[in-house]
């Protein structure tokens, strides 16, 4: 028999699926022993990190735009005086630690606000050659780094100058929450900025200053071990599974002190799209750390264990009875049938058929013991003549039903009953918190685009020559290929738009709005809603620059991994964009949504604050944030929440882990199920069906009909036995029609 053929591999290959499917079983399903800290809360510390990471390149990238936009403009226009450049430029942009303006012809400072910038970094290297005027890091007296951003100043008859800023390469101004630190890392892991790390002088005992050291020292190794880390290449560095973060990201285990480990995620400064635009912020090698002492987790009982042994010896139970039915009803019977078919083809006839009880096997037996009766004494019968068989329609898919209903009874159970979840299920309080925090930060990053969007429309609007409508609608030009934040730039001079550049303007701009706010949303009906920023134009009362803030800008902000469905809402909890798809003005889902957004909008203290919650509704629970735009700028007063919330079964925590285990065993079994017994019925069942209607056929008197093996197995085996006894059968019907004649040809003679 050929290895692979027959009925004995896919009873042998059922046979081992089913022990290792058993030996996962008792492996996966609740074992005891479970990590300290769930998957989900380290997941949730290297999204953190992440956003720290991109809040603080785009800060530095935003910064470092800003200064060159701002050198653009001044050179397009007349020669400035240095001191009402940095007024300008303090005015305008409120991120500079300090500015300075530098002669390049003398070297003398020409102007100056804010902190004294050092300038015996400036050298030949700094302001030449591929690399001129790229930002660097500093370390002033003080051993502090600041970045410093160059711009050059060139007007026509006049030296060059040297607009300097520096700024502070501290954590971003993002909520941490309680706890949390997060610290800015330099090449070779040293620390560059903290953030979120108590004072010592400010604790009450020696207990909570012994806590603080430790933590500290933790931040300490583990953003050299985060540093190391970073330098890899982020292709060869991304582990399975993850997406979503172009640069290199992950999570670090330290040390436990008081029954609490240190977890930290790491992510390093990365470009947001490296193929269409090259960050600086990215090129500065610095990575973000974010750590977070959490309790340990107590490991799981040993009845969590039992449960995997107890399910992985009831499927060994029903492997053996199914591979036993299997072997009976099918092989033996099959195995007999290739013995008896191969003596009756050698012409050993001395001997009646061993006919099975039922099925296929019956039919072929039956037909095989009428073939032994004509090859023995010659007479042909017919299908009157005796009794061909048992002729049931199922035959041998009925044990086939059988094994399959015998191991879904495994299957079913342990996939649908087993390590099920409801309503009750505990979810770390450290998961609401970084739902609520990540929020707030993506309510922050979504506050400063706008005022960015704002204060590029005031840095614009100093460009435009309202007596010049030509080159008013140039510079929109130029200013929408350079913001891709923008659908449309357009003037409006008392209600007429007197210019434009892009798409045209989807609603109007009103000067009597209540309030007059320099960021507005309407559209209400419409497809899609209209955000607008507005600048006036300097000089020119009743004249505004407007600029339609494209909605997909907003929607990619809010997309962030881990954080699940994110929406911007206004003040009757209106969406005005989405993570994911969503209407214009379209309410919440839920009501439970619509109450946590009020609840965040109420007024505490200085203002509203961020909330948090887990909502149980039936079966699901669904851990939910809103947190209301706060801060500065003119983005802070328009009333705006982002609201996030995610079904918690996303969540790596045990319960959940345990379920989709028990599910994937169960999809396992019904894979194995379907692979194991469709390779019988389609190598074995099929072909025997087919062969018991040839035997029959042929124990009929159909002699004419060649019988030709499909397969290399026993079924063709049998076949081939079949067709050597029909070859007989019909030689020794030639014989006996030959001997028939011959007497007559003899009486004709005499």
């Amino acid at each position: 028999m050929p290895l692979l053929g027959g009925i004995r591999p896919p009873i042998a290959l059922l046979c081992l699926l089913i022990l290792a499917l058993a030996g996962l079983t008792a492996k996966v399903l609740g074992p005891a022993g479970e990590p300290a800290v769930p998957k989900a809360v380290l997941s949730s510390q290297q999204y953190f990190a992440q956003d720290g990471a991109i809040a603080l390149r785009a800060s530095i990238d935003e910064r470092v735009t800003d200064l060159n936009r701002t050198a653009a403009a001044l050179k397009a226009g007349e020669p400035a005086d240095p001191e009402r450049v940095l007024s300008d430029l303090s005015r305008t942009y409120q991120k500079w630690t300090g500015t300075t303006v530098l002669d390049l012809e003398s070297g003398k400072v020409l102007a100056a606000r804010g902190e004294t910038i050092p300038l015996a970094w400036l050298d030949k290297d700094v302001l030449t050659g591929e690399n001129a005027l790229t930002p660097r890091m500093v370390r002033l007296q003080t051993g502090d780094v600041r970045l410093m951003t160059m711009a050059l100043l060139d007007w026509k008859d006049r030296p060059q100058q040297l607009l300097i800023a520096s700024n502070s390469l501290s954590v971003p101004a993002i909520n941490l929450g309680p706890f949390r630190s997060m610290a800015v890392v330099a090449r070779g892991g040293e620390v560059l900025a903290t953030a979120g790390f108590e004072r010592a002088e400010a604790l009450n005992s020696d207990a909570e200053r012994s806590e603080l050291s430790f933590l500290q020292k933790q931040m300490t190794r583990l953003s050299e071990q985060a540093a190391k880390e970073t330098e890899q290449d982020p292709v060869s560095a991304r582990e399975p599974g993850s997406r979503g973060y172009p640069g290199v990201s992950g999570t670090l285990l330290g040390d436990s002190y008081n029954g609490r480990i240190a977890t930290a995620g790491y992510a390093s400064l990365a470009s947001a799209d490296p193929e269409q635009r090259q960050s600086v912020g990215a090129g500065l090698g610095l990575t973000v750390v974010a750590m977070l002492p959490v309790v340990q987790e107590q490991a799981a009982g040993q009845e969590r264990e039992l449960y995997g042994l107890v399910a992985a010896g009831v499927l060994v139970i029903f492997g053996l009875v199914a591979a036993a039915l299997l072997w009976m009803a099918v092989q033996r019977p099959l195995l007999g049938l290739f013995l008896e078919s191969r003596r009756l083809a050698r012409g050993d006839l001395t001997r009646p058929v061993a006919v099975p009880r039922w099925g296929e096997a019956a039919r072929v037996g039956a037909a095989l013991e009428r073939l032994r009766g004509q090859l023995s004494d010659g007479r042909a019968e017919t299908s009157s003549g005796k009794a061909t068989g048992r002729r049931g329609r199922l035959g041998l898919r009925v044990p086939l039903a059988l094994t399959a209903a015998l191991l879904l009874l495994w299957c079913v159970p342990v996939g649908l009953l087993l390590n099920r979840t409801d309503a009750s299920v505990s979810v770390p309080n450290t998961m609401v918190n970084d739902q609520r925090d990540r929020t707030d930060l993506v309510a922050d990053r979504v506050r400063r685009a706008l005022n960015e969007a704002q204060a590029d429309l005031v840095s614009i609007s100093r460009l435009i020559d309202a007596d010049d409508p030509d080159a008013t609608r140039g510079v929109l030009d130029d200013a929408l290929r350079k913001h891709t934040r923008y659908g449309s730039l357009y003037v409006v001079d008392e209600g007429d738009v007197v210019a434009r550049a892009g798409a045209e303007p989807d609603s109007a701009w009103s000067e009597d709005e209540e309030g007059d706010s320099l960021v507005r949303v309407s559209g209400e009906g419409g497809k899609k809603p209209v955000i607008q920023a507005g600048a006036a134009v300097p000089d020119h009362k009743g004249m505004t620059l407007v600029g339609e803030v494209r909605v997909e800008f907003l929607n990619s902000l809010l997309n962030r991994p881990g954080l699940g469905e994110v929406r911007v809402v206004d003040t009757k909890a209106r969406t005005i964009a989405a993570s994911d798809g969503f209407l214009a003005f379209e309410g919440l889902p839920r009501e439970s949504l619509t109450d946590l957004v009020r609840a965040g909008s109420v007024r505490v203290g200085a203002g509203p604050v961020e909330n948090g919650l887990l909502i149980r509704e039936g079966r699901s629970v669904t851990v939910a944030a809103a947190a209301p735009f706060s801060g500065g700028g003119v983005a802070a007063d328009i009333g705006w929440t982002v609201v996030s919330w995610q079904n918690a079964k996303h969540f790596e925590i045990a319960p959940y882990e345990r379920e989709d285990r028990s599910v994937l065993a169960g999809m396992l079994g019904l894979a194995l199920i379907v692979v194991c017994l469709g390779w019988i019925h389609l190598v074995v069942v099929r072909p025997l069906r087919a062969l018991a209607s040839s035997a029959e056929k042929l124990a009929d008197g159909d002699l004419k009909t060649v019988l030709y093996p499909r397969y290399h197995d026993e079924v063709g085996a049998v076949v081939r036995s079949l067709e050597l006894v029909r070859q007989q059968l019909q030689a020794r019907r030639q014989n006996q029609a030959r001997r028939s004649a011959e007497p007559r040809l003899g009486a004709g003679g005499r």
